[in-house]
């Protein structure tokens, strides 16, 4: 058993990894349950299409809203505690949500308030989770450390939580939840046993939220290659947000597929990022980082452009299967890339920022999705992201090696 875990968490990641990690492979199994109960129990409590939209909404508002805050906080203050008080008060929302659901007293407001709760503690959570990695991690294991944190999310997030969540909501609506309740729980006994470094943080009495903030946003600007990355995924977000956001009409009418045929479009994609959970390791001691992101974005602008064009399930099946695997490399690379180069005390900031470009990209992609879609069809946002990425491919193509060796730039001063 000690090999089997050695061999997926090397020892050399430290004890600390290995608790983070088994608390993010919990939270991830949570949050995966919750990603189809969710939904599910809106749609039980009312048929309003405006209230169901809220739903989707409060997905992704608070990032945006509460991102920039978030970042602050996980640079001035003791990282470990806050992200045990941000799942703590989740385990409290989802136990009283349960509480209610099981008394018969739960309306479609209280459904709607205590999702969008949960979701505003999962942005304080996630931000910090991500600044924890490079203090516990030596910078040249960051690729492996990454690697094994995606697996869980991919695996128990977008794999096996969601047709667990369904199981169980069938089977009872508070189900689901109380499920919830004890694996985010478990996530948080996990992480408190992390021991993490020592290090010195700024006296947040002394300085403003603004000035905080500013200081991030003045950092990410001054140094290229990190400021290139955040406006690269904010760009290729306005595209992947504009294709993606017809995705079920775009199954439908230009696939011929159902709502099963839909589901297993984003099981494929899944299964293609266990692909490339498998395959990292060994692309990224064969293949410079430069040249991985460089073939990411070819494999994405071809996505689109093969949607576009393909009206075969099975070839869009494969189409997808490719971009699951690319979705994980890339997702996994640019995190590496990114906390290699970034400044200990400013990581909360800048990995706000980041949040920031990729919601933000997403949101406007998805307007831009809608309003081809009913003007011109429903392939006409699919051509959109393949027009808009193959020029942004071509103007970054030389900056690619420069992004991937982001840490060997001067660092810029703080403010």
């Amino acid at each position: 058993m000690r090999k089997v875990v050695d061999s997926v968490v090397p020892a050399r990641l430290g004890a600390g990894y290995r608790w983070l990690l088994a608390s993010s492979w919990s939270s991830n199994l949570g949050d995966g349950v919750a990603l189809a109960a969710g939904p599910l129990l809106v749609t039980s409590l009312t048929d309003d299409p405006f209230l169901i939209s809220l739903a989707a909404l409060l997905r992704w508002a608070p990032p945006l809203m509460f991102g920039l805050y978030a970042g602050v906080l996980s640079d001035r203050l003791d990282r470990r505690r806050i992200m045990i008080a941000a799942n703590a008060a989740r385990v409290v929302v989802l136990a009283v949500l349960v509480a209610m659901l099981l008394s018969g007293t739960l309306t479609v407001l209280g459904a709607l308030v205590a999702l969008g709760l949960l979701t505003v503690a999962e942005v304080f959570a996630d931000n910090t989770a991500g600044t924890l990695t490079p203090m516990l991690v030596h910078r040249d294991d960051l690729a492996i450390a990454n690697a094994r944190l995606q697996t869980g999310f991919i695996t128990l997030n977008q794999l096996i939580g969601p047709p667990i969540g369904a199981a169980l909501f069938a089977a009872g609506t508070a189900w689901p939840f109380a499920a919830e309740v004890v694996l985010v729980a478990a996530g948080v006994v996990l992480v408190s046993r992390v021991r993490l470094p020592a290090r010195e943080r700024p006296d947040g009495a002394r300085r403003s939220l603004r000035r905080d903030v500013a200081e991030g946003f003045r950092w990410t600007v001054n140094h290229a290659a990190v400021r290139t990355l955040v406006l690269t995924i904010l760009i290729f977000n306005v595209a992947f947000g504009a294709a993606w956001s017809v995705l079920v009409l775009y199954a439908q009418e230009q696939l011929g597929l159902g709502a099963v045929g839909f589901g297993l479009l984003t099981t494929v994609s899944a299964v293609g990022g266990l692909l490339g959970t498998a395959l990292y390791g060994a692309i990224t001691r064969r293949v410079s980082l430069g040249n991985v992101m460089r073939v990411g974005l070819i494999i994405e602008t071809l996505t689109h452009l093969g949607l576009a064009m393909t009206t075969s399930p099975v070839l869009a099946s494969a189409i997808f299967f490719v971009f699951g695997a690319h979705a994980f490399v890339w997702g996994t690379t640019s995190v590496t890339v990114r906390q290699r180069a970034v400044p200990e005390p400013l990581q909360g900031r800048v990995n706000s920022l980041n949040t920031i470009a990729v919601f933000g990209g997403l949101v406007v992609g998805s307007l831009i999705g809608g309003v081809l879609a009913t003007h011109y069809g429903v392939t006409a946002p699919f051509w959109f992201a393949f027009a808009g990425s193959a020029a942004f491919v071509v103007l970054l193509w030389r900056e690619m090696t420069r992004i991937a060796h982001a840490d060997e730039e001067p660092v810029p001063a703080p403010a």
